[in-house]
């Protein structure tokens, strides 16, 4: 009777226990394209996307290449956008340079997933 009653019920996906992190990397992602759409500089706009990344590598050091994808895929997404719907109108080459955002992010979920990880075995 307890199979039956088990098996009408639907099977509900386990969440993910990194859903608040991917959240969080969205935001982030969202803040650094809104920063640089609005400041226009990149030099402020990579460094926003460095410290992101290392934040996130810092709490979940496991596959930092996921926070990179995460954290800079936003800056060049929002470039294209503010070129297509607003009055904003950055160069072409802006919207190509968005892209170095990704090599400010390696360098920051690598570092920051190295430093967790440094600082686990020194509390072991």
């Amino acid at each position: 009777m307890t199979d039956a009653a088990n098996s009408s019920k639907p099977a509900q996906p386990a969440a993910s226990p990194d859903r608040r992190i991917y959240v969080l990397g969205s935001i982030l992602g969202i803040a650094a394209g809104i920063l640089d759409v609005t400041i226009g500089d990149l030099l402020l706009t990579a460094l926003f996307v460095l410290a992101s990344t290392m934040l996130l590598a810092a709490l979940r050091p496991e596959k930092p290449w996921r926070w990179i994808v995460t954290v800079a895929v936003f800056v060049p997404i929002l470039q294209i956008l503010a070129y297509m719907f607003l009055t904003v109108k950055p160069y072409r080459a802006q919207i190509y340079e968005s892209f170095l955002g990704f090599l400010t992010g390696i360098a920051g979920a690598y570092g920051g997933a190295t430093v967790r990880r440094v600082a686990n075995e020194l509390w072991k």
